[in-house]
């Protein structure tokens, strides 16, 4: 039951973050003035990781600790449409979000503010 409780304690601190990060902090990348707009994306990458590492890398332990060695009270297609909705975030983090950020890094990318703020 544990598991269960952390598992589940880690996916709902990951939709507040993930949240907070939509709603308030990339609508604020359009404020940020061209010249200053790349150093501000690289401290705010540095500062995201520290958050959004150990919530990914704990869903990810929970996870695949869930599919192991599951508890017989809990189904096991919960179990599966989590993990795959954990692999579609991870996914679309890898593919598309990180790639994203680089560009706003390099300072070459304008339209990957509007995609971020969407």
């Amino acid at each position: 039951m544990i598991l269960l409780v952390a598992h589940l304690a880690l996916t709902a601190a990951y939709a507040g973050f993930q949240w907070t990060v939509r709603v308030l902090v990339h609508p604020q990348f359009a404020r940020v003035p061209p010249p200053a707009s790349a150093a501000y994306e690289r401290s705010h990458q540095r500062l995201v990781t520290r958050v959004v590492g150990p919530l990914f890398a704990g869903q990810g332990v929970t996870t695949m600790l869930l599919l192991a060695v599951r508890p017989a009270a809990v189904p096991l297609l919960p179990v599966l449409a989590g993990a795959a909705l954990l692999a579609a975030v991870l996914g679309i983090t890898a593919f598309l979000a990180v790639p994203l950020h680089r560009r706003l890094d390099a300072g070459t990318a304008t339209a990957a503010w509007a995609l971020l703020a969407a």
